[in-house]
C-alpha cells in the first residue's frame, strides 16, 4: 500500500491517541521500506530497514502502533516476548522460531489474498459440487432433448440453491483423510523437513475419502475448503509468501528491556540475557534461516523493540545490538485527558464496545459525560497508586462500573441505561482509596 508518512499518522490517530513521535518513526520505516522497493540493483539491496528501540511503560500505545500498521498495510506481523528466549532447554524457544513464526503468518496472509482473489471461481465449483449431489447424473447416452431438459432442471437447482431453498437439504460429502500437518515453529529446522517427510508419507498411504451425510448449509464449508485447495496454487503463494516476508515483515520484539544486563543489579551473573542478545544479534544484522517453506533472508524485515527501561537502560543492551536499532522513540506515560481521549475519541473505544455488547440484549447504554471523566481520573489514579499500566487500566475499571448491567442485562432490554458519575464513584472511590484492596481489584 503506498501511504505517505502524513496519511500513515493519520489513519493512526484514529485508534492511538497522542505518541506522535512514535507515530512518525514508524510511518518513516515503512515509507522507507516502500521507496527502497522502488529502486533497481545494487542499491536495494544495500539500504538496511530503519529499525526502531521503543521505550515505555505498559499500556502506552507500542504494541498497538505496530499492530495497527501491520494490518493496514497488510504485512506478515508477529509479535514475540524477547525474555522467553532465556528460557530455552526447559520450556523456551530457539531465537530463529520468529522468523518462521512470520514465514507462517505471511503464507496464512498470502493464501487469504489469494482466495479473495478467486472468489468467484471457488463459489461457482462448490455450488457445482453441491448440484451434483442433488441432481442424480445424466446417463452418458442421453437424447439431445434429454440433455437440454437436464440443463434446465440443473440450472433450477442452482437458482434453488443459490436462493437457500435447500439448506437444509441432506446431502453425502467425501471428506479427504489428508495428512499431519505440523508446525515448524519451535523446533530445528532438520526436525521439522522430518516431520514434514512423515506428514507426505502418512498421506500417500491413507488416500481414502471418508463420506459423512450433512445439511447443504454445513457441506459448503468442507467444500470451500477442497475448492481452495483445488484451485489455489500453493507453490506459488508459497513463493510470494517467502517474499513478502523477507521485503515486508515486522517484527515486533517486546520486553527487550528484560534481556538486558543492568549493570546496577546482580544480573551480571545471568549468563542467559547476554546469550540472547548475541543470538538475536545475527537476525537483526540479516541472515539466512531455514523454515519448511525454504530459506529466509532476514536483511530487510523490519523489526521493533519495545521495553519499559525501568530497571535497566537502552545501553545495557550490548553494543551491537543497540547500534542495529538506530531509532529511539520515547513514549509519554498517559493522563488523565489522554485517557479520556482514548475512551471518547478513538475509533472503537471501550465504550462503543460496550455499547455494542449490550445493544445484542436490547440495552441502549449511555455514558454522562462526568461520568466518562471519573473513569478517566480514577484510571489515572489506579495506575499512579499501583503499577501504571496505561490505557489497560480503563478496561478494568469499566468492567468494574458496568458488572451489574453486564449481569443483568435481560432485566434492562427495551430501555437504556445512563450511567453516571455518582455510580462510577459509588462502586469505584473505596477501591481506590484502599491502597491494598486497589491492587487485587483494579
Amino acid at each position: 500500500m503506498n501511504m505517505t508518512p502524513k496519511e500513515i499518522v493519520a489513519y493512526l490517530d484514529e485508534y492511538i491517541i497522542g505518541q506522535t513521535e512514535a507515530k512518525k518513526s514508524i510511518a518513516l520505516a515503512l515509507r522507507t521500506r516502500w521507496r527502497r522497493m522502488q529502486l533497481t540493483g545494487e542499491m536495494q539491496h544495500e539500504i538496511m530497514p530503519k529499525n526502531i528501540l521503543m521505550i515505555g511503560s505498559t499500556g502506552v500505545g507500542k504494541t498497538e502502533i505496530s499492530r495497527r500498521l501491520a494490518k493496514m498495510m497488510r504485512v506478515p506481523f508477529i509479535k514475540v516476548e524477547a525474555s522467553k528466549f532465556t528460557e530455552v532447554g526447559f520450556v523456551g524457544r530457539d531465537v530463529e522460531s520468529m522468523v518462521r513464526d512470520l514465514v507462517l503468518t505471511s503464507v496464512a496472509l498470502v493464501r487469504e489474498e489469494h482466495k479473495e482473489a478467486n472468489e468467484d471461481a471457488i463459489k461457482e465449483y462448490v455450488l457445482n459440487k453441491i448440484v451434483d449431489k442433488l441432481l442424480p447424473p445424466l446417463p452418458p447416452l442421453a437424447s439431445e432433448s434429454k440433455k437440454a431438459e437436464y440443463a434446465a432442471s440443473r440450472e433450477r437447482m442452482r437458482q434453488r440453491v443459490v436462493n437457500g431453498e435447500m439448506d437444509d437439504k441432506v446431502i453425502e460429502v467425501e471428506i479427504p483423510k489428508g495428512g499431519m500437518e505440523f508446525n515448524d515453529t519451535g523446533m530445528p529446522p532438520e526436525m521439522a523437513q522430518m516431520q514434514e517427510s512423515f506428514s507426505k508419507l502418512f498421506a500417500s498411504l491413507n488416500k481414502k475419502e471418508t463420506k459423512k451425510e450433512m445439511k447443504v448449509s454445513d457441506a459448503v464449508r468442507i467444500l470451500d475448503a477442497e475448492a481452495s485447495e483445488a484451485l489455489l496454487d500453493m507453490e506459488a503463494i508459497k513463493a510470494e509468501a517467502l517474499k513478502r516476508a523477507e521485503n515486508g515483515g515486522i517484527i515486533f520484539l517486546d520486553e527487550i528491556d528484560k534481556i538486558a544486563v543492568s549493570s546496577k543489579s546482580q544480573g551480571r551473573n545471568d549468563p542467559s540475557k547476554e546469550g540472547v542478545q548475541r543470538d538475536l544479534l545475527p537476525i537483526v544484522e540479516g541472515s539466512s534461516v531455514t523454515t519448511k517453506y525454504g530459506p529466509v533472508k532476514t536483511d530487510h524485515i523490519l523489526f521493533i523493540a519495545a521495553g519499559a527501561f525501568h530497571l535497566a537502560k537502552p545501553s545495557d543492551l550490548i553494543p551491537e545490538l543497540q547500534g542495529r536499532f538506530p531509532l529511539r522513540v520515547e513514549l509519554q506515560s498517559l493522563d488523565e485527558e489522554a485517557l479520556y481521549a482514548i475512551l471518547t475519541q478513538t475509533r472503537n473505544s471501550l465504550l462503543k464496545q460496550y455499547q455494542a455488547l449490550l445493544s445484542v440484549e436490547n440495552v441502549t447504554l449511555e455514558f454522562d459525560d462526568d461520568a466518562v471523566r471519573s473513569v478517566a481520573r480514577l484510571a489515572q489514579q489506579a495506575n499512579e497508586k499501583t503499577e501504571d499500566i496505561g490505557a489497560r487500566r480503563l478496561h478494568t475499571i469499566l468492567e468494574k462500573v458496568l458488572e451489574e448491567i453486564s449481569f443483568d442485562a435481560e432485566a434492562y432490554a427495551g430501555q437504556t441505561y445512563t450511567v453516571t458519575a455518582d455510580m462510577v464513584h459509588e462502586k469505584l472511590d473505596l477501591v481506590i482509596e484502599d491502597e491494598d484492596l486497589s491492587r487485587y481489584i483494579l
